[in-house]
């Protein structure tokens, strides 16, 4: 008896943590999201003031970022120096490849990053810029409607899938 209660338990308590695990990915794809348009503001004054160098650029802009964000604008750095790629669009996929734990939205983005980057004069990279901004303020307000609520339910559906599996073996 005390074997199918431990059971029980273990059961609730992965499918649980699965359900956590799902609104924490949630949690840090809206954080992902936000941290790019600041970096893409960031982008967009160096280029416009000061126009910085590209491989610069990137290398700044890593330092102003944290987390996985950090990773690919350093890596990204690194690759336009060695010209290692032809272009900026290889280097960002190079760049996304060697940093693997980006979340979905936030990759799709980023690829849109690296497609108007380099190819453009001043002007060009500028719009580039709003563009990728502007889709990532379309993605971030689509996982922003009902953020909390949608969190809950994951967490509760986790719970409760746990349970209703633990029902059905019992």
């Amino acid at each position: 008896m005390t074997l199918k209660i431990m059971g029980a338990c273990f059961i609730i308590a992965a499918c649980g943590a699965l359900g956590f695990r799902i609104a924490a990915a949630h949690r840090r794809e809206v954080k992902t999201l936000r941290e790019l348009i600041c970096a893409l503001d960031y982008m967009e004054c160096e280029l416009q003031f000061r126009m910085t160098a590209l491989p610069e650029l990137c290398r700044q802009t890593s330092q102003e970022t944290k987390g996985v964000l950090n990773r690919v604008f350093s890596v990204l750095a690194m690759e336009l120096e060695n010209q290692i790629s032809p272009d900026v669009r290889s280097c960002m996929g190079a760049a996304i490849a060697k940093v693997r734990d980006i979340p979905g939205k936030t990759l799709e983005s980023l690829r849109l990053l690296g497609d108007c980057m380099g190819r453009f004069d001043l002007m060009g990279q500028l719009k580039g810029l709003d563009t990728v901004r502007q889709e990532c303020r379309v993605k971030l307000n689509s996982l922003m409607g009902n953020s909390e609520a949608r969190v809950r339910s994951y967490q509760t559906l986790g719970l409760c899938a746990g349970a209703a599996l633990v029902i059905l073996l019992m």
